[in-house]
């Protein structure tokens, strides 16, 4: 069977279309890989300071989360990276001050970072940037000396 004219370059048209398909999909595998390997590292950062928090909530429980990792987020930078500590009640939920939480209590540590899109056309897709929040809740093993509501 002979090729007809009209049909010469289809071939070219067909990979031209295919592979711009195929860099899409690649690029945003890319993009949610480094966003997820992110996410991992924050959430890791979280439980070190639940669980850092939860043997002595009175300490540098910020300063573990921030310690914890400097790659591929440099979680010293608190610009970029916030750290919230918050206590809750083990009786009615309540937040409570983190120096003042007792046995039971929660602690809960909360990492946040943007993670900034580097593909330039992901960006018309899912925004400029991507929020990624690591929180981690631990229970308060070990009151600290100076909490004086504890019974």
């Amino acid at each position: 069977m002979k090729n007809l004219k009209s049909e010469r370059g289809q071939s070219l048209v067909e990979l031209a279309v295919s592979l711009l398909v195929l860099l899409y999909l690649l690029s945003g595998a890319v993009e949610f890989g480094l966003a997820f390997f992110q996410f991992v590292q924050l959430r890791d950062a979280a439980q070190e300071g639940a669980l850092y928090g939860s043997m002595d909530p009175s300490g540098a429980i910020e300063t573990r989360v921030r310690g914890a990792s400097s790659s591929p987020i440099d979680l010293t930078d608190t610009s970029k990276v916030i750290v919230t500590i918050t206590a809750k009640d083990k009786d009615n939920g309540n937040t409570i001050p983190v120096t003042g939480a007792c046995e039971g209590d929660a602690l809960e540590v909360l990492v946040k970072y943007d993670h900034t899109v580097f593909m330039p056309f992901m960006a018309k897709f899912i925004g400029p940037t991507i929020t990624l929040n690591g929180t981690i809740t631990d229970t308060v093993l070990t009151p600290p000396q100076t909490a004086a509501s504890c019974s």
